[in-house]
């Protein structure tokens, strides 16, 4: 895992040495083992190093003989496979990184066709003095940009950007109103004015600092559910499973496992206890002296039979006061789920020993896991309802104006995932794979892991995977009451300890319960913050974190979250200690 950033100027000047160190500098926490730069013409390349694979010469820009040069974040998992389809080709490294500058010399943008992994990556041809940028299809990997009068840029960060100069931070409204409904923002546009995403499997081409192509590849297959049988379906489920964990696990550094000891990281734990010689590391969280409900002996219990090196992180009430402003400030684009606070934490404990650890995400969305999802399938008169058509301030009173704007996104999102031979289970899916997915859960894991220089793999997001799995019959993703159906009958034959078909509660982070004991105190601070002074009636706020409930906790929640983030982000104000101290300054 690494970061890259770029310029390529609009007027044939070269970039600025300056801005191009300072956006290697501001990505230094993804890539603290290395820096690289290219210049040439117009156009500038950054690169900051994780040394993953081909530790010692696998530095990057890589450059062909005939010119194109190559910056990329992520990990190219069938880079063995592409060595030796390009026999032909001359290799300077053992990088997974550098097949793709051969594949483009041969096929041209084609290539992006031929690579199975994550990735954000930027390629400068000097033949046709363009830029060509793309993200991996199911948006594991981020990348951003911005196009101004003078130049076109790109990072793997919004702050990269903004500690360049290339564009001054401010609030896009109808983005803020996202965050406030969603706990995310979707599509295209970021929360700041001027900074937008290249999408999931987005390809750009960049000609005199001016985008001048764009297409897309989906993550997701056409065409309606197949007609597998169960025996069937679970032969096919081994088979592409365990090849996704296998090319997931190459590497030539320790890498470990996050374990909550639910179904998709049980399944993880058993395929990789079964592939590899050594005992896996598993990171398991905790919320010790609390209500919410504590896996740990579940999961201690599983490492145990699997023979896996289990390793508890609690994440307690004192640690969620001391580190969320800095978590905050980590989360450039923000997401405010809380399962930033234990990813984060996890981070930090497996960076002392590992570089790489394998993450459940996305098993919910390609299995179709999420009671959502069962409500999705009902007919209108049994009770379905849009996804996320409430907003979480909805009813709640204490907003100035209602959030306009807000949903338009998953909107497009609906209308977008909406083909002919899908089932509406399928629509469901596809939709929380168009923005749920790569601006919640996976920005969440990107960043949280960066922060400590960890790279995240996420096996069940793996095009072979999703080329079966999304079109599974809906009866072997949800049956009776259960989602996931597929992968706990897989379960059950592989590692029966685990219980996949015993009722299980979600994972959840026991914020609303800590903001609770200290909300009188909490609320003041919050609401004379100036972003929420702006949004916010008076005298909403305090009652906020004084009321009672689910809903109202989880507002308060988002609204400290959003404080905190608008302070460091926006308004440029560090941390200057915990919660209190940070809101009090």
């Amino acid at each position: 895992m690494c970061g890259i950033a770029g310029i390529m100027s609009t007027t044939g000047t070269s970039p600025s040495p300056g801005q191009l160190k300072t956006l290697s500098d501001a990505l230094g926490h993804r890539g603290p083992d290395g820096q690289g730069v290219h210049v040439q013409g117009a156009t500038g390349l950054v690169h900051t190093r994780l040394a993953i694979i081909d530790l010692e010469t696998g530095d990057q820009p890589f450059v062909h003989p005939d010119g194109p040069v190559l910056v990329a974040n992520g990990e190219i998992y069938n880079h063995v496979e592409l060595r030796k389809a390009l026999a032909d080709y001359s290799f300077r490294t053992r990088s997974d990184c550098e097949p793709p500058l051969h594949l483009y010399a041969q096929a041209g943008l084609r290539f992006i066709e031929r690579l199975r992994g994550m990735y954000g990556l930027a390629l400068y041809d000097p033949r046709r003095e363009c830029l060509v940028l793309a993200r991996d299809p199911f948006g594991i990997k981020p990348l951003y940009y911005v196009e101004t009068e003078t130049s076109f840029a790109f990072a793997s960060e919004p702050q990269a950007l903004i500690k360049a100069g290339l564009v001054t931070p401010s609030l896009r409204p109808q983005s803020r109103n996202q965050l406030l409904q969603l706990q995310f923002t979707t599509g295209r546009e970021t929360i700041y004015e001027g900074i937008q995403r290249v999408l999931p499997g987005e390809t750009l081409i960049v000609e005199k600092g001016r985008i001048t192509h764009r297409e897309r590849m989906l993550a997701l297959p056409e065409g309606a559910p197949d007609t597998l049988d169960e025996a069937d379906a679970l032969v096919w489920l081994d088979t592409i499973l365990r090849d996704s964990v296998r090319v997931h696990q190459r590497a030539d550094v320790p890498y470990g496992l996050f374990f909550s000891g639910g179904i998709d990281s049980s399944v993880l734990l058993a395929l990789m206890a079964e592939l590899n010689e050594r005992p896996v590391a598993a990171f398991t969280a905790g919320f010790p002296g609390t209500a919410a409900k504590d896996e740990r002996a579940h999961a201690r219990m599983l490492a145990e039979v699997t023979g896996a090196q289990y390793v508890e992180v609690e994440f307690t009430e004192g640690d969620f006061w001391q580190y969320l402003p800095e978590i905050a400030g980590v989360m450039d684009d923000p997401v405010a789920d809380y399962a930033i606070l234990p990813t984060w934490k996890l981070a930090r404990a497996a960076s002392r020993d590992l570089k790489v650890v394998l993450c459940g995400e996305g098993g919910d969305e390609i299995f179709g896991g999420y009671g959502r999802y069962r409500s999705a399938m009902r007919l209108p008169l049994l009770g379905r309802r849009r996804l996320r058509s409430r907003g979480i301030f909805d009813g709640l009173h204490v907003l100035r104006q209602s959030p306009s704007g807000w949903r338009e996104g998953i909107a497009a999102a609906e209308k977008a995932s909406k083909r002919r031979d899908r089932t509406r289970l399928q629509v469901a899916q596809a939709i929380d794979c168009a923005d749920w997915l790569p601006h919640d859960l996976l920005t969440k894991l990107d960043r949280c892991l960066m922060a400590h220089g960890v790279e995240g793999r996420t096996p069940f997001l793996d095009r072979e995977v999703a080329r079966v799995a999304f079109r599974l019959p809906d009866r072997l993703k949800v049956q009776n009451g259960l989602g996931k159906w597929a992968l706990r009958k897989w379960l059950a034959q592989k590692l029966p300890a685990s219980k996949p078909f015993s009722e299980k509660r979600g994972f959840t982070v026991p914020v609303m319960e800590w903001i609770a004991r200290k909300g009188t105190t909490l609320g003041p601070l919050v609401a004379r913050q100036p972003a929420v002074e702006a949004i916010c009636m008076p005298g909403s706020v305090e009652a906020l974190f004084r009321s009672p409930g689910k809903r109202a906790g989880f507002a308060a929640w988002l609204l400290l979250f959003y404080a905190l983030w608008h302070r460091h982000h926006l308004e440029g104000r560090p941390s200057t200690g915990d919660v209190f101290e940070t809101l009090d300054f």
